[in-house]
């Protein structure tokens, strides 16, 4: 079986293709990424008529650069995977319309490519646990199953890549702000600021970054101007902050797990999106998972951040499980599309949907 897999739903134009022979381990043929962060750096975010642009103009390129890879023609492709939603509608359109290539279309949420990498890349089997932290989601969700998955907690407010993009911009630094964030706090001084731990030791499971973000701003406005060594300080205070209020949500919801599925003798947290790669967050969480008996799990970082492997392989997941539908080529795409569609939104709703 072989599937190419098609991501376009924000800054990157991306191709794949993954294969599965019989019970053999699934292998990624080619992976390719082109990211349009020089794109965008300037306006300090992603404008979306850039990239569904930029997406127009490289696609074609990208998809015949992961064939080549792959040493797959398009002939011996079984079926196109391709991002539907959640995301910016212009760069889904552009990407499902490529994806109509007289083969069977599998529409795919982009959150179900992060929720099922770890069976990619580790086999590890269901039920585990999910922590999705990225520019637009920040979630913790139970993977029951392929299209089976159960949000335990989401943000009342800001993503947290969206807190460390505006805080990154508030303090003078470059796009994108996660990645700068946490180059400028390896100097820095992570007790010079008592920035408050956003719902710690809340009753309620979910996130909050607003506020935590406006003590920031208050901050650096207080002892402005700022030098480097100020900025420093309050990049690696504002990250230890974030790691103690994720590690006390973890922690919650690694003491459910083990209420809700008794029965799992290995559980697990899988750890996805662009920000599991801040290693500060990382060693946070993995110190809570070693307290609680959990397998630390998170994917290699090119696979954390957003690809197109992860798409092809969430439509091999979707064919072996027969849940690919086969009205995929008239789907519609969705900006918002909640990866658990029974949950009651906590951010709001509207036209388009649910937003988490």
């Amino acid at each position: 079986m072989r599937v190419l897999g098609i991501e376009t739903s924000c800054d990157e134009t991306a191709a794949s293709v993954v294969a599965l022979d019989g019970d053999s381990a699934p292998e990624i043929l080619s992976n390719v990424v082109l990211s349009q962060i020089e794109e965008h750096a300037a306006f300090g975010g992603v404008v979306p008529e850039i990239a569904a642009r930029a997406h127009v103009e490289a696609l074609d390129g990208i998809v015949e650069a992961a064939l080549t890879d792959s040493a797959v023609s398009l002939d011996e492709v079984d079926a196109v995977a391709a991002t539907a939603g959640p995301g910016l509608v212009g760069g889904l359109i552009v990407g499902l319309s490529v994806a109509a290539a007289n083969k069977p279309l599998i529409a795919i949420n982009h959150l179900e490519g992060h929720a099922l990498t770890a069976r990619l890349t580790e086999g590890l089997d269901f039920p585990y646990l999910l922590l999705l932290v990225s520019g637009g989601h920040t979630q913790i969700v139970a993977v029951r199953g392929v299209g089976d998955y159960q949000r335990w907690a989401t943000t009342i407010d800001d993503a947290l890549g969206e807190a460390f993009d505006k805080t990154a911009k508030m303090l003078g630094l470059p796009y994108p702000g996660g990645p700068n964030v946490e180059k400028t706090a390896a100097s820095g001084d992570a007790s010079r600021f008592a920035f408050p731990r956003p719902m710690k030791g809340s009753a309620q499971p979910d996130f909050s970054f607003s506020g935590l973000k406006t003590a920031v701003r208050q901050a650096a406005t207080a002892i402005a101007p700022l030098s480097d060594q100020d900025v420093a300080d309050i990049c690696a205070s504002f990250q230890a902050a974030v790691a103690d209020a994720l590690g006390d949500r973890v922690a919650r919801a690694l003491a459910r797990f083990r209420k809700e599925f008794p029965e799992t003798a290995k559980p697990a947290l899988v750890v996805a999106g662009g920000v599991a790669a801040n290693r500060t967050i990382k060693a946070t969480l993995e110190a809570r998972c070693s307290k609680a008996g959990f397998a630390f799990v998170a994917p290699p970082q090119k696979l954390c951040t957003d690809n197109a492997a992860m798409i092809a392989w969430a439509g091999i997941e979707r064919l072996r499980a027969a849940m690919a539908d086969a009205s995929a080529a008239d789907f519609v795409p969705r900006s918002r599309w909640p990866l658990d569609s029974v949950s009651a939104p906590l951010v709001g709703s509207g036209r388009r949907g649910a937003k988490a």
